[in-house]
C-alpha cells in the first residue's frame, strides 16, 4: 500500500517468479514496475531492485510455458516509476500473468518487488 523502504515483497537471491491472478480477462498492453528512489533508501543504492524481467500470458495457474509478451530491464537510473510497452502483442486474452525476474542490481541476499501492474484491454 505504500513505497516507505523495506515495504517490499522480498525474495531470496537475484531470480524468482511472482504469478498474478487478474479480475478480468484482459487484451494486455503495458507493464508498470515501481521500486523506491536510490534518495529514499537508507543505503543510497538499490541493488535489490529488479533489473531484467519477463511477462508472460497463461491459460491457467498450472501452465508451465506461458506466452512471452516481452522481455525488459528495470533501470535504476530512471524514475521509479517505470512502463513497458507489450512487445509480443497477443490475439489471447489472459486472465493470469507471470512476472519472471531473471536479475537484480548487484544485492546478492535478495531481491525486492515493491510494485507491479498489468495494463490492458478488457476481453
Amino acid at each position: 500500500p505504500d513505497m516507505y523502504p523495506g515495504n517490499c515483497w522480498a525474495f531470496k537471491g537475484s531470480q524468482g517468479y511472482l504469478v498474478i491472478r487478474l479480475t478480468m480477462k484482459i487484451y494486455p498492453t503495458a507493464f508498470t514496475m515501481e521500486h523506491i528512489p536510490k534518495t529514499l533508501s537508507p543505503t543510497g543504492n538499490i541493488t535489490s531492485a529488479p533489473r531484467n524481467f519477463s511477462v508472460y500470458g497463461l491459460d491457467d495457474e498450472y501452465q508451465e510455458e506461458g506466452q512471452l509478451l516481452g522481455e525488459y530491464m528495470y533501470d535504476q537510473e530512471g524514475e521509479p516509476l517505470q512502463m513497458f510497452r507489450v512487445m509480443e502483442m497477443s490475439e489471447k486474452a489472459f486472465q493470469i500473468v507471470e512476472l519472471r525476474v531473471l536479475s537484480n542490481w548487484g544485492h546478492a541476499e535478495y531481491t525486492c518487488l515493491y510494485r507491479f501492474r498489468v495494463h490492458g484491454t478488457p476481453a
